[in-house]
């Protein structure tokens, strides 16, 4: 997109007749030339000239005009409105590992036995009981270390009444310690747990004691585990049995009151806890302050330590390093008592500060382990459906955190389709239209949905996005998949080129630079499953996502020659697809390792190519334009003089067209992959008006740059078209005006640039359909007026 829009538009056939010298087209009276004797078929009325063989030989076609798209962005909307601030929050996304950090998980016990009362203090000492009695031990453990949730007091009258309960929550929310909380409460500590392949309406009456509490986890709906309602058939569970109704739970509360006792169901969030959240029994339980639960567990542990040893553990858990490492915004209250038992060790000498950062680091990994360990178990369709349809809406929430909650569950569901096809290729299946509602899907993936902006370059829109609450987490769920399940590369690689070919920047830049963030983990793998695919298709769209894939990999410095020598051998290729991916790649800055290295690619290209294709123009100079948006623009503008000098008309072209497009082209459409700060106040700007606003010492060779487009015959039009627009947009923000009006004397160098620029000012002034504002045109006239005493 550009401000061309608002210059006065002729007819595009009128416009394309003057540029090839021939009168517009028209009636009769505006064509003397035309022989009024011939009808519509080329024949004149006697029908002469209907014979092809006495027909005059058909013209030529004339060359192709680099200059007919000047100022144009080569990629449409799809590269301009809602890619820079795409690429900004992608970039943000998987900043927290570009160190490249590597942790040890040591032992299982942390990661798998997630469902384990023994695993939510930290206490590794023997494997967790399937079934039996609570020991006293572990409930006097818990009554010293226990943080009341919220709603605690609501659960216990609740439980009194009916003498059952569901609690819903994710495993390390705290959900087992509450429910063994109420119980042991209620039961003074006479709590038993029952095994999780117990079904409810299974449990008889001989089964249950007087005043007993008893504790029953059902299994995760995505683990594909056994069910608990019988045996499994040759196929599978059949699906009516797997349904945990109100009336299970009706009798089991009955048998419970009969007894005076008490029990509470725990499940994770999904269509079970949806469902029975709606009747009687369901409650939510919310995690404790993990503040609260890490101080109670290190006052515990630090027991007999010197005084201030538990200050300074406190201190140090918000220590910036310590922080950190975690890349969680809030620990679960397992994750808490992990962190106190790690600050415990180090106060008292058992781990250096290096060891406890590098052990803080493993709480993440951990996680992403756990969402991914045998996530397709058993293997077949559908009973492994629930499992990938989890682990698909955590990969796509990694790639596009801090996106649209539509795009992320859409590009979920692709991910499903290619995870199941891959798994089980004869029995494709389907979407579900009523699953898990959006409101309780987000906890699946420990994230979060929330009202939020999106940046679309232009304006900022109001949208329902997600994050996961946690910027470590989308790094550690990519690195997990890529490299802990190479089976799963294949569809995941299918799954991201699919998205690199959608027109929304939203969708296509987030998953080139996820592709990127890939190829840089292995180059050998995502270069050829992903990048070269891309690269190949028409359209400029996946191309841009191929060399927005190659400059996030060239990121890694050992990466960066690799990706050099690939953008050489494109170039040199003479297949036009990949000449174009290379062009688009060096408007990143990154592939080529500096900005004069960029520049010294592409003018290559464009002198191999000795300006025999208008396209390869055309998009050279939007890399050179993006190049000028970076944070060496004084270098590019040097590039560019010394070009003009040269004297080699491809070189001059790629200078007239960049010149003519850094009237037209807004800053935000320019983006790349490397911040620089001083251009963000203004991306809705034309980027010459943002380089006048911070480089105003650019304001001289600029402005050689724009005259020669505007004195130069095949540029002269385009150029003053694009002048014409900046202008307009100047008459209406005074801040900009002050700017222009500073430039324009130094486009009024001779006496021809002065008649020029008044010509377009007094054009302006008398449009019938837009007139230009008179004050500010009379400072603009004073301005160029200003030129000739320079």
């Amino acid at each position: 997109m550009s401000d061309l829009d608002d210059a006065p538009q002729q007819d595009e056939r009128d416009q394309q007749d003057q540029r090839d010298g021939r009168p517009p087209a028209g009636d009769h009276a505006r064509d003397p030339g035309r022989d009024p004797g011939r009808d519509r078929d080329g024949a004149g009325r006697d029908g002469a000239g209907r014979d092809g063989a006495d027909a005059a030989p058909a013209p030529e076609p004339p060359p192709p005009n680099p200059f007919d798209h000047a100022g144009r962005n080569p990629l449409g909307a799809s590269g301009g409105t809602g890619g820079a601030g795409t690429a900004h929050a992608a970039r943000t996304t998987f900043e927290h590992g570009r160190a490249e950090r590597r942790y040890d998980i040591r032992g299982d016990g942390q990661v798998f036995e997630d469902n384990t009362f023994i695993n939510q203090f930290w206490v590794d000492s023997g494997p967790p009981a399937v079934q039996g009695a609570v020991p006293r031990e572990t409930l006097a453990h818990l009554a010293a270390v226990y943080c009341e949730t919220t709603g605690y007091q609501r659960m216990k009258q609740t439980l009194r009444a009916n003498g059952l309960i569901v609690l819903a929550g994710e495993p390390g929310s705290g959900r087992t310690a509450t429910a063994l909380a109420l119980l042991s409460e209620l039961t003074e500590d006479q709590v038993t747990r029952l095994d999780p392949a117990t079904a409810v309406h299974t449990i008889g009456d001989d089964a249950l004691h007087a005043a007993h509490g008893y504790l029953l986890e059902l299994p995760p709906e995505d683990s594909a585990a056994p069910e608990p309602d019988g045996p499994d058939g040759p196929h599978g569970r059949h699906p009516a049995r797997r349904r945990l109704t109100e009336l299970h739970l009706d009798r089991f509360s009955g048998q419970l009151r009969a007894r005076t006792s008490y029990g509470i169901v725990l499940v994770e969030s999904g269509d079970l806890a949806d469902r029975l959240l709606q009747g009687r029994y369901g409650v939510t339980c919310p995690p404790p302050s993990p503040a609260e639960v890490l101080h109670r567990h290190l006052r515990i542990l630090l027991r007999g330590e010197p005084q201030g040893a538990l200050d300074a553990a406190c201190a140090l858990a918000a220590h910036e390093d310590v922080v950190g490492a975690l890349g969680l915004d809030e620990l679960r209250p397992r994750e808490a008592a992990r962190l106190a038992d790690h600050l415990a060790r180090h106060q008292k000498g058992e781990l250096t500060h290096e060891q406890l950062v590098e052990d803080c680091g493993a709480f993440v990994r951990a996680q992403a382990r756990v969402w991914f360990a045998r996530a397709d178990r058993p293997g077949r369709l559908p009973e492994a459906l629930p499992a990938l349809n989890a682990a698909a809406f955590r990969i796509a929430v990694a790639v596009f955190n801090g996106s649209a909650y539509s795009l992320t569950a859409e590009a979920a569901e692709l991910l499903t389709w290619e995870l199941a096809v891959t798994l089980d290729p004869e029995h494709p299946v389907g979407r579900r239209l009523f699953g898990t509602h959006a409101d309780n899907r987000p906890a699946v993936a420990r994230s979060v949905v929330e009202d939020g902006e999106l940046d679309l370059g232009a304006a900022r829109v109001p949208a329902r996005v997600i994050r996961f609450q946690g910027d470590a987490l989308a790094t550690a769920v990519l690195r997990e998949v890529w490299h802990g399940h190479h089976n799963v590369r294949g569809p995941v690689s299918r799954w991201l080129r699919g998205l690199c070919d959608d027109p929304r920047p939203e969708v296509w830049v987030r998953a080139s630079i996820a592709a990127g963030v890939l190829c840089s983990w292995d180059w050998v793998y995502g270069f050829g499953e992903l990048v070269r695919p891309l690269a190949a298709l028409d359209g400029r769209v996946p191309r841009m996502a191929a060399a927005t894939a190659l400059a996030e990999a060239a990121r890694d410095p050992r990466v960066q020659p690799a990706v050099a020598a690939v953008l050489r051998e494109w170039a040199r290729s003479g297949d036009a697809a990949l000449v174009d991916s290379a062009v688009l790649a060096h408007g990143y800055v990154l592939p080529a390792g500096s900005v004069r290295s960029s520049l010294d690619a592409l003018g290559a290209v464009v002198r191999a190519d000795d300006g025999a294709d208008p396209d390869v123009l055309g998009t050279a100079s939007f890399s050179v334009m993006r190049l000028l948006a970076s944070s060496g623009p004084d270098t590019v503008v040097d590039r560019l003089g010394r070009w003009l000098d040269d004297g080699r008309r491809p070189l001059a072209d790629l200078v007239l067209l960049s010149a003519i497009g850094a009237l037209t082209m807004r800053t935000t459409h320019l983006w790349g992959l490397t911040e620089v700060p001083a251009l963000e106040t203004y991306g809705s700007r034309p980027l010459l008006l943002a380089l006048l606003a911070t480089r105003p010492d650019l304001a001289a060779p600029l402005a050689a740059l724009v005259r020669e487009a505007l004195g130069t015959p095949r540029s002269g039009e385009p150029a003053l078209d694009g002048l014409a627009a900046l202008l307009r947009r100047a008459a209406r923000d005074p801040e900009t005006l002050r700017d222009v009006c500073g430039f324009l004397p130094r486009l009024a160098a001779t006496s021809r640039d002065r008649d020029r620029l008044r010509g377009l000012l007094t054009g302006l002034v008398r449009d019938r359909d837009k007139s230009l504002d008179k004050a500010a045109a009379g400072r603009m006239w004073d301005a160029v007026a200003e030129g000739g005493r320079r």
